[in-house]
């Protein structure tokens, strides 16, 4: 335990060295279009849905806008993102939800967070990490393959993973580690073809090569 620990102050020193500066992967200006940015995100890449949005949000200037919106019309202005159906009907109920139960103003409790229609655990996360700045793990595939690697859990499950991390994790890191991960993810331990050579945790991960 105590070597298990010291390695992960150690990982995370690394983690804090090489990637100091760490932001939100999502576009957006205010708390509604991010939550519509992470609807969008669902099995789909980040760099994608900034594309998609940049256009989006220029034509859906308001909350309102996208409450009143079209399915059938946001469907296709959406499309490239995936399973367009569900996302375009989970944003329009999302943001109906968003002004009408709760006045416009975007709740920080994780527990009326997923009541939103295509909201889980990870949006969630990532809303109140970004908006209101509560220090929140949010598990997406690149966390979790890393995670895994570096032995900090064996589940499978995104939110028992969540849970791991949380017990191992000082809570000031639970916001950083998860842009961290994911930049480094998307750097060097790419899923297809990790870079484990120039890898500085190539030392702690259990898959490397």
């Amino acid at each position: 335990m105590q070597k298990r620990n010291k390695n992960i102050k150690i990982i995370l020193d690394l983690l804090d060295e090489n990637y100091p500066l760490t932001k939100c992967y999502l576009n957006y200006q205010t708390d509604w279009q991010l939550l519509i940015a992470t609807i969008l995100s669902a099995q789909c890449t980040d760099d994608r849905v900034n594309m998609v949005t940049k256009d989006l949000f220029r034509k859906y200037k308001t909350l309102k806008d996208f409450a009143s919106a079209s399915q059938n019309e946001l469907e296709q202005d959406i499309k490239s993102t995936g399973f367009y159906k569900n996302k375009a009907r989970n944003i329009i109920l999302a943001a109906n939800k968003l002004l009408n139960d709760y006045d416009s103003k975007m709740p920080s409790d994780i527990n009326e967070l997923i009541k939103f229609p295509g909201v889980g655990r990870k949006t969630a996360n990532v809303i109140r990490s970004h908006i209101f700045n509560i220090p929140s793990i949010v598990v997406d595939t690149h966390v979790k393959r890393i995670s895994k690697k570096l032995g900090f859990t064996e589940n499978n499950d995104p939110e028992k993973i969540e849970y791991d991390l949380m017990k191992i994790i000082p809570q000031n890191h639970w916001i950083s580690i998860n842009l961290q991960l994911i930049a480094h993810g998307r750097k060097i331990c790419k899923a297809r073809k990790p870079d484990c050579t120039n890898c500085f945790l190539n030392k702690y991960c259990r898959g490397a090569i």
